[in-house]
């Protein structure tokens, strides 16, 4: 088991990551134990994942296209999105994507190339657990979250400043004509 960052905090993971390589995938997936899986083999064996008594997670590489998720009903409870390298910005995309135009709810985790610097964003556009790189300290990186006070843009946790300062102010305007 290993250590990750959810919910903004360090909590012990049970899920396990299978198959970063197509030498590493077992030609038989284990009935019990909770599982993260890549795309490709969620799409060969859909049918065959449902006999599992361990929950199946998928995760996505960088290229893949989140939209597959949902041709193959129901969506797993968790989808992982790999950073292969920290500079890769494409899983920010993948992650607001199925926030909101897929109506994800269920984990979404960062995994991968990931850094303490990367969190506060990743959580703006939808992540909401974290496996950090090996070198990275797991307590020193909950101050992330608190690097930034305001956040100006729309994301998936909160729309833009403008908006919420017009809705605060009719908020109070609403208060005091009571």
């Amino acid at each position: 088991m290993t250590t990750l960052i959810k919910y903004r905090r360090i909590v012990s993971d049970s899920w396990q990551l299978l198959g970063m390589g197509e030498a590493d995938l077992p030609a038989e997936l284990p009935l019990a134990g909770d599982l993260i899986i890549p795309l490709t083999l969620w799409r060969e064996r859909h049918t065959l994942l449902t006999g599992r008594t361990g929950r199946t997670g998928v995760w996505l590489e960088p290229s893949d296209d989140p939209a597959e998720l949902t041709a193959l009903p129901p969506l797993p409870p968790l989808i992982a999105v790999r950073f292969p390298a920290f500079t890769d910005g494409r899983g920010y995309s993948t992650a607001r994507l199925l926030r909101s135009r897929y109506g994800f709810t269920g984990e979404l985790r960062a995994i991968g190339d990931v850094l303490r610097d990367q969190l506060f964003e990743l959580a703006r556009c939808g992540f909401d657990a974290f496996a950090l790189r090996a070198d990275q300290d797991a307590e020193h990186a909950l101050a992330a979250f608190d690097d930034f006070s305001e956040a100006y843009q729309a994301a998936a946790d909160r729309g833009p400043l403008f908006a919420r300062r017009f809705q605060a102010a009719a908020t109070t305007e609403s208060e005091v004509s009571r």
